[in-house]
């Protein structure tokens, strides 16, 4: 197989890389499948024989030098992203390609913009974090929603997720985040990220139909709060979670999700509405699907697919929103949801 347009999935046997092998490959782009399990790579393999594997682990620049080697891109959805969102992204910087993860920590989200943005301008390579359910999924949303305008005054992103089995890889980051944080909760308010310690507050959110009125927590804080102002003069963003998602999420005995289609998707559904407050008037947008693991492949699969065919509009470091047409890119994955924009 040739490698020189093959894109690297590290992290490739996890829940959502598997996802995103399957995705890239139904699509017709060549896969090099890497990671830290040399034996979970083999397995694999004898799934998807056309696909390379290359073992590597973040801590051996060498070998994800040679992980990469020839390669188009590389996504990373190898989490805890505190862990190697940074020895993944300078492996592309090294090797001079694309790079794109799907992290959801906020705080590796806060600081592959941090960090990398002059390294990746200088590389002159796109680098997108966050190209996911969180972070990415609502960028788009709001960056369609504001129809080219770069300014708000808040955004609110509410998430009906009907229940949230999660992953051991969201459990894994979920614990890297509390330790990061020591144990407080965050916010993004008056234009900064802020820590504070303040209990969660449930509250009813009405979502358009048809789910209607829900229970939620607020500043269930998600990584949009990265994402949205990273481009958008956005002094206040929130998100919030469906109750019962976030019960699902914090109870030690919720499962790991469970396929129940042909796809391997969870019968989890997801209902995401985005509410702006703009000089005075209020838009709406929002998008439902099903199985939040599972549409974070179509949505980082249309991320390389578009840098690999040049309709990425910057290098650099720059979400999904700044990164490519909002509102096109969400039409192309009308296989996978349903979105209304205004108007």
């Amino acid at each position: 197989m040739s490698t020189t347009s093959a894109v690297v999935v590290y992290g490739a046997t996890g829940h959502t890389g598997r996802f995103l092998v399957a995705e890239l490959t139904r699509r017709g782009i060549a896969v090099i499948a890497s990671g830290r399990n040399a034996d979970q790579l083999a397995k694999l393999a004898t799934e998807w024989p056309e696909v390379d594997v290359r073992a590597a682990t973040v801590d051996d620049p060498a070998a994800l030098d040679r992980a990469l080697a020839g390669a188009a891109a590389v996504v990373n959805a190898a989490g805890p992203f505190a862990v190697t969102a940074g020895p993944v992204v300078e492996a592309a910087l090294r090797a001079g390609i694309p790079y794109v993860d799907v992290a959801a920590e906020i705080e590796a989200n806060a600081a592959m913009f941090a960090d990398y943005a002059e390294a990746a301008a200088a590389a002159g390579v796109p680098v997108v974090p966050a190209m996911a359910f969180y972070g990415g999924l609502g960028d788009l949303l709001v960056t369609a929603a504001l129809g080219g305008r770069t300014a708000a005054d808040e955004v609110h992103v509410a998430y009906g997720l009907s229940s949230w089995h999660p992953t051991e890889g969201t459990r894994e980051a979920g614990r890297v985040s509390h330790d990061r944080r020591a144990g407080r909760r965050v916010r993004f308010a008056d234009g900064a990220l802020q820590y504070h310690e303040d209990a969660p507050v449930q509250q009813d959110w009405d979502f358009p139909e048809p789910l209607g009125r829900r229970a939620v927590v607020a500043e269930f804080t998600m990584a949009d709060v990265v994402t949205v102002p990273s481009h958008l003069d956005v002094p206040s963003v929130t998100t919030y979670m469906s109750a019962e998602a976030a019960r699902d999420l914090s109870g030690a005995d919720t499962p790991a999700p469970e396929a129940v289609d042909e796809q391997g998707r969870s019968d989890q559904t997801f209902f995401v509405d985005v509410l702006i407050r703009t000089g005075g008037e209020e838009l709406r947008a929002d998008v439902r699907g099903q199985d939040i693991y599972a549409i974070t492949a179509p949505l980082a699969a249309e991320a390389v697919q578009r840098i690999l065919d040049g309709r990425v509009r910057t290098t650099g470091v720059a979400s999904a929103g700044a990164a490519f047409d909002a509102a096109d890119f969400l039409g192309a994955l009308g296989e996978h949801l349903v979105v209304r924009l205004p108007g």
